[in-house]
């Protein structure tokens, strides 16, 4: 079976997951729809289909799938049109910057029986992938920790800035679905506290550059989380998992694992500088994994859900910052 594809949105992620759809023997790229013909047909230039509008491939009997790879406030437009369309759809994080809108987005992908899945990539790295499938076996016993580090080399342009929705929904939102892939409970309660010390911009422009967070489960497990946008050294993602019987840890990883030693002592190479090519593995296993999913007839897993309830624990925390209290999951939801 050949799902065939339509790819909402040319840009960099566009072009990663149109690669992912070329290696995999069960999909097929069928249209592009971008409102930058150039991005369009650079796509199209290397990984083959067509340009269509966004209209157009909502009526396209030849399109099984969209993946939506557009602007944050189109996702939850898009999601509708093309469930009522009857559409399968892959979509970046987040559905929207608002619960109440991704409540009623959500609702309609119901009403209409549509396939969902969102785009937390980091749920297939093979790296975390690897510390799931450990926590399952049991050999750490019971899960009673987490702690998670996730620190960009720098932070991203004012201009995105302006309309990510802030460090919680943009940055850390990846960190709280993480949480609760590893913890196995749904989080209670989070306590957050963030803090201008990269660039003063980022505080004129409302919104924070260095947080600590912490989630709590109804059984008392804990996960702390650190974000910051600097990390002068690479790009920083590691992630330790405490048991009741031991702990197992993914440590961060480098374009090359090589250790050098000589009189001078031992050095191995710099970090990944960019998400982009320390996730690729994981981008083109969850693109695999939506295939899977549509070739078997089942359920989308990170799913709407999964995207609602990250989005309402970045809610809480900002709660918790500008409060400066411990903040309940139900208090937002």
């Amino acid at each position: 079976m050949t799902i065939r594809f339509a790819i909402l949105g040319a840009g960099r992620i566009g072009l990663v997951h149109a690669q992912a759809i070329a290696l995999n023997h069960q999909a097929q790229l069928v249209a592009v729809a971008d409102p930058f013909e150039e991005s369009a047909r650079k796509l199209i230039g290397i990984y083959g289909g067509e340009i269509r509008s966004i209209s157009e491939i909502a009526v396209s009997d030849d399109i099984d799938a969209v993946l939506i790879c557009t602007p944050t406030n189109t996702h939850a437009d898009l999601i509708e049109n093309f469930a009522r369309a009857g559409k399968a759809m892959f979509c970046e994080k987040p559905i929207d910057l608002s619960l109440d809108r991704v409540k009623t987005c959500l609702e309609v992908v119901e009403k209409n029986s549509a396939k969902l899945m969102v785009g937390f990539n980091r749920r297939f790295d093979p790296h975390f992938m690897a510390l799931k499938e450990t926590i399952n076996t049991g050999s750490i016993g019971d899960v009673e920790m987490v702690n998670i580090v996730s620190r960009d080399p720098g932070p991203p342009p004012y201009e995105y800035i302006k309309v990510s929705g802030g460090i919680f929904k943009d940055m850390a939102i990846h960190d709280f679905d993480m949480a609760r892939f590893l913890l196995g409970e749904e989080i209670e309660s989070v306590i957050a506290s963030a803090s201008v010390l990269v660039d003063p911009k980022i505080g004129e422009l409302s919104d924070f550059d260095s947080a600590n967070i912490i989630l709590t489960t109804a059984s008392g497990k804990q996960c702390s989380i650190s974000n910051s946008r600097r990390a002068t050294y690479g790009y920083d993602q590691r992630i330790e998992v405490l048991g009741s019987l031991g702990m197992v840890s993914a440590e961060n990883q480098r374009p090359v694992s090589i250790e050098i030693a000589t009189s001078k002592g031992f050095t191995r190479p710099a970090l990944h500088d960019f998400f982009m090519t320390r996730y690729t593995q994981a981008y083109a296993a969850e693109i695999s994994s939506f295939i899977g999913m549509l070739a078997d007839n089942t359920e989308g897993s990170p799913s709407g859900d999964d995207g609602l309830i990250a989005l309402a624990i970045a809610q809480a925390a900002q709660v918790s910052v500008n409060t400066g209290r411990s903040v309940k999951l139900t208090e937002v939801l």
